[in-house]
């Protein structure tokens, strides 16, 4: 879970490392470093954030047209400047940046300390690295020739860059579990996790596959498999403007990103809904209607937030195509033994579409005959390609390291999904069908009017920021809302938060119940409106603080609640999309008020591209 960025060209290389460290930040920011070829091989590292890194090298050389850069999220070995990527070999003939996890480390280390190898950090990175210099040593061989035996040898996921002090033309990159991306420019080439630091200088790129290794010059991309057998780069244009990973005005990325919803959700919508025709247009359930409308069982598989958009998803699936769906978290499902039928649907669902775990679990689904359909935003991520078939949801960057538009364009995606299946199965009612067209049409407006309220929302903020503790409840489809809530309050703010069905309240959870617990009801008007209602009574009546999200023009609520969020009326199904946001923007404005950063909060990243 680390950011990797590379250049090799005409260019000064450490602006070029130093921008992309910075777009990359929310992938990991412990610590960060850059390494530098030109007669000499020069490494620079910080503990902390990129700023102190660039602080750190002022007046240091730094003139190369080669280098490598990396930002951390500490896996093995805890933040340290001497933890830090790049690492040097034991020679300092090598530097290596990797964003993985080599699970065998320890085999390796034990075998290189007993021919005498120096260890100077923590990290299993220093341990391939000097792995590799061995096998280099001892073989008498090339670079590419020693990288290619030694992950023949190696358990886990990489991406790793490697320069040599001898030849600063060119570097050295290999791939398996984690995303990289290169960029082709004129005479140059650009490497990173992913695309935003590329985008700046080309719309060119190559996403690298599992187990292959490229040999990068100037002027030159060679690809080759472990084999040794040359591959022939498939070269893509990227969809994606510089505007979209700025931050165009607002203080946070978080923040932007809950104010672009509107768009995201029109973005998802258009050329797939025609309400006026009665039509949803999606080319991976339409050229696959016959598998997914006649699956016996749907089992979703997400992580996060993206497990939370699985369990709405499960409702409406089940409500509107009669079909049995199960959601599991991707870590847990990777490591049971499920029983998977040949035509089992898989949907895995994930923003970055790197999810370690998500990767694993469906990998393994496929080995026994699941159809796998990927939900994803990034476009060539890994799980789009291991599908057989998806949907994008054209969410755009999402930099805050806290999910907003990736959820909320996930769901509308499912929907979609759902209404496509259940209008070919018959399962749905016309009318109900075309409402829901009509009401899912109708949310990028809804998004833009319940933004309005704001103002009133980061006034609620600055109200319970001092709270150590909260309760978030709710019926249906708001109780996987009510855990997202929940799970934003806990990502952005560090207050302790639960997420709960309300019904289930009063098994347990009613004990924390006091003067000084805000309890958070989602509570749009839906088939349980007045069983939601006792439940906040029953609040109430324990002097707990209410504070509500309810449909406009809710009275009862609004006369029982402490404080309300206002969203707009809409059905029960679509309600999600709405009540969701108030929730976003409390958790974001919170964190704001007492003066954290929202868009990279203590201990996460964004991307999970290790277990």
């Amino acid at each position: 879970m680390c950011g990797i960025v590379a250049y090799i060209g005409p260019r000064e290389a450490y602006p070029v490392i130093l921008k992309g460290l910075k777009r990359l930040e929310y992938r990991g920011y412990d610590s960060a470093g850059v390494a530098l070829l030109d007669r000499e091989l020069k490494v620079y590292r910080k503990q902390g954030r990129v700023a102190g890194l660039e602080e750190s090298v002022i007046g240091k050389d730094l003139h190369a047209h080669a280098g490598i850069g990396h930002t951390r999220w500490a896996t093995h070995g805890e933040p340290s400047d001497r933890n830090a990527h790049p690492h040097l070999s034991a020679s300092g003939r090598l530097a290596m940046i990797h964003n993985g996890i080599i699970e065998n480390y320890a085999q390796l280390k034990n075998e290189l300390v007993k021919k005498g190898y120096p260890f100077k950090s923590d990290t299993d990175t220093e341990v391939l690295l000097n792995f590799i210099e061995y096998i280099q040593d001892n073989n008498h061989c090339s670079l590419e020739e020693a990288l290619r035996i030694a992950l023949k040898r190696v358990v886990g996921a990489y991406v790793i860059v490697l320069l040599e002090k001898d030849h600063p033309d060119t570097l050295i990159a290999a791939r398996k579990g984690s995303p990289l991306v290169i960029g082709i420019g004129k005479g140059e080439h650009f490497l990173a996790s992913d695309a935003s630091p590329i985008i700046e200088y080309t719309k060119e790129v190559v996403y690298v596959n599992d187990y292959e290794l490229a040999i990068i010059k100037c002027d030159e991309l060679i690809l080759k498999n472990l084999g040794n057998e040359k591959i022939t780069p498939y070269i893509q244009k990227l969809d994606l403007e510089l505007t979209a990973i700025e931050k165009g005005g607002y203080d946070h990325f978080m923040l932007k990103e809950i104010f672009e919803q509107p768009d995201t959700v029109f973005d998802c919508l258009r050329g797939r809904l025609d309400v006026g025709k009665g039509t949803i247009t999606m080319a991976g359930v339409q050229n696959h209607l016959d598998k997914l409308s006649q699956a016996k069982r749907i089992i979703i598989v997400a992580c996060g937030t993206s497990w939370h958009a699985g369990l709405i998803a499960e409702y409406v699936l089940e409500e509107c195509c009669r079909i049995p769906v199960e959601v599991e978290y991707a870590s847990e499902f990777r490591y049971r033994n499920p029983v998977i039928h040949p035509g089992d649907v898989i949907i895995a669902i994930s923003q970055s579409g790197e999810t370690a775990d998500t990767i694993v679990a469906i990998e393994n689904a496929k080995e026994q005959g699941a159809f796998i359909f990927g939900v994803v935003n990034v476009v060539g991520s890994s799980i789009s390609r291991i599908s057989h078939a998806g949907a994008y949801t054209h969410a755009g960057p999402e930099i805050g390291v806290a999910s907003t538009k990736a959820f909320t364009a996930q769901l509308v995606v499912l929907l979609l999904i759902a209404l496509k299946i259940a209008f070919e199965k018959r399962s749905i009612p016309e009318d109900r069908y075309m409402k829901l067209l009509a009401e899912l049409q109708s949310i990028p407006e809804k998004i833009k009017e319940l933004l309005r309220s704001a103002d009133h929302i980061r006034n609620l903020a600055e109200k319970y920021k001092d709270a150590r503790d909260a309760l978030y409840l709710g019926r249906g489809y708001s109780f996987p809302v009510a855990l997202e809530g929940a799970l934003k309050l806990k990502e952005i703010s560090y207050i302790h938060a639960e997420g709960y069905p309300a019904a289930e309240m009063k098994h347990g959870p009613i004990a924390l119940v006091d003067e000084n617990l805000p309890v958070l009801f989602v509570a749009t008007r839906d088939a349980y409106h007045e069983k939601i209602v006792s439940n906040i009574q029953e609040i109430k009546a324990r002097k707990g603080k209410v504070v509500a999200v309810i449909s406009e023009g809710d009275e009862i609520i609004t006369g029982l609640a402490d404080d309300i969020m206002m969203v707009p009326v809409t059905d029960e199904m679509t309600a999600p999309l709405l009540s969701v946001i108030p929730l976003q923007l409390f958790a974001c404005y919170l964190g704001m008020a007492k003066g954290l950063d929202v868009d990279k909060p203590r201990n996460l990243a964004k991307s999970v591209t290790v277990e």
